[in-house]
C-alpha cells in the first residue's frame, strides 16, 4: 500500500494553485498526510510585488515593508492596504512623517502593477518564470531549515470567517511541520467584502468538482 513519508510537506506551484492544492490535500489525507502538509505557492509572488512597488514608491527597502495580497491567486486577489504598515505606522501614518503621500491614482497603478504583471510578463516573453521561482525557492528554504515565517501561501483554512473550509491565500506561519497557524488580518468593510468574494469564486470552482 502506497504510504506518505510521516513529515512529508507537499507544496503545490501548479495553476490553478488554490484548487490544485485543494484537491493535493484532499488525496493525501488518504495517505495519512495531514492538511496543514499541504499547501500552494498561493500570493506570495503577489505579495512581494506589492512590497516592492510600495518601497518604491516611499524609498524603503522593501524588506521593511508589510503588506499582504491575500485570496484567490487570480484577479479577484484582494491587497491588504488599511493592513500595510512600514515601521510600525500605516502607510497614511509614514507617509505624513516621510512627507511622500500615497494619491489614490497611485494606489489604482500600484494594484493594477500587481494584479495584471503576470498579464504583461507572458506578454511580452512568453511566460513567467523567474519571479515564482524566487517564491518558491524561499517557501521550499523556509521549510527545510523551520524558519517560521510569515508567507502567504495558500492552504485549506479554518476559524476565518467567510473563507471556512476554502483553500487560498492569508498570512500563514509557515515552518517544518507546513502552515503552523493562520492569520487573519484587520481588513476594512471593503476588504472583507473582497475577500468574500474571492473566497466564494474558489468555494464554487471546488464544490464543483464533487469532491466525496
Amino acid at each position: 500500500m502506497l504510504r506518505a513519508a510521516p513529515k512529508a510537506v507537499l507544496l503545490v506551484v501548479t495553476n490553478p494553485v488554490d484548487i490544485m492544492t485543494h484537491l493535493a490535500a484532499h488525496f493525501a489525507a488518504g495517505l495519512g498526510v495531514p492538511r496543514t502538509r499541504v499547501l500552494g505557492s498561493g500570493t506570495t509572488l503577489d505579495t512581494a510585488r506589492f512590497r516592492t512597488l510600495l518601497g518604491r514608491h516611499f524609498d524603503v527597502d522593501p524588506q521593511y515593508v508589510h503588506a499582504y495580497a491575500i485570496g484567490e491567486h487570480g484577479d479577484s486577489e484582494v491587497l491588504a492596504w488599511s493592513a500595510a504598515t512600514i515601521a510600525g505606522l500605516s502607510l497614511n501614518e509614514f507617509a505624513k512623517v516621510h512627507g511622500r503621500p500615497l494619491t489614490d491614482p497611485q494606489r489604482e497603478q500600484v494594484d493594477e502593477n500587481v494584479r495584471r504583471a503576470a498579464y504583461h510578463i507572458i506578454a511580452g516573453k512568453g511566460a513567467t518564470y523567474y519571479g515564482i521561482g524566487s517564491a518558491v525557492a524561499r517557501i521550499v528554504d523556509v521549510v527545510l531549515h523551520d524558519q517560521r515565517a510569515i508567507l502567504t501561501v495558500c492552504a485549506r483554512i479554518a476559524g476565518v470567517p467567510d473563507c471556512e473550509g476554502v483553500t487560498l491565500s492569508l498570512p500563514h506561519l509557515v515552518g517544518g511541520e507546513g502552515v503552523l497557524t493562520t492569520i487573519p488580518l484587520p481588513l476594512d468593510a471593503s476588504e472583507r467584502e473582497g475577500l468574500r468574494r474571492s473566497a466564494g469564486i474558489v468555494r464554487e470552482a471546488i464544490e464543483s468538482l464533487n469532491l466525496t
